[in-house]
């Protein structure tokens, strides 16, 4: 998040603007800015204690095959998943500059904690939404719309299909 109010995430904080995404709505989701650089929060973490093993393990870098360690997420815009009881399990990416062999959209590699068939994006605010119902969205940027618009039993899948786990959650 300090990367995206920051003096490097001003082309990802113009993207949420252009969205309409309003500062309030952007704290409430924790949006965030991967800075352009293969090791910024490879390095960061490791700043704080963490080994880059673990950091491969919790999904949020890769391994080259040469043994050496890259940023899993390199300049995206950044949405925290969170499990139902609000603990952040994984990251959703949005690309900001195209790049070859990359989607638009990444998700944070599959985890002990994260498995994207059996969470929804969204679900720890809608699961108190007065309606009990959900709406299900197509992605974040849905998601996040509708929740500043005060719809906030707005839900997404984490990936292109929807699964029985997503739907008996």
């Amino acid at each position: 998040h300090s990367c995206l109010i920051g003096e490097t995430g001003r082309a990802a904080l113009a993207y949420l603007k252009e969205r309409h995404i309003k500062n309030a709505t952007i704290q409430h989701f924790g949006l965030g800015y991967a800075p352009d650089g293969w090791t910024t929060l490879i390095e960061h973490l490791k700043a704080k204690g963490y080994r880059e093993h673990d950091m491969l393990e919790a999904g949020v870098v890769k391994m080259r095959d040469n043994g050496t360690y890259f940023d899993a997420f390199i300049d995206r815009v950044m949405f925290p998943i969170l499990d139902v009881r609000g603990n952040v399990i994984g990251f959703g990416g949005r690309i900001m500059t195209e790049r070859a062999n990359t989607g638009k959209y990444l998700n944070t590699a599959e985890t002990l904690a994260f498995k994207k068939k059996e969470n929804l994006f969204g679900l720890n605010f809608a699961k108190n939404d007065p309606s009990g119902t959900l709406l299900l969205m197509e992605g974040y940027m849905d998601v996040i719309s509708l929740h500043q618009a005060g719809i906030t039993n707005a839900v997404a899948s984490l990936g292109t299909a929807f699964t029985p786990e997503q739907a008996a959650l």
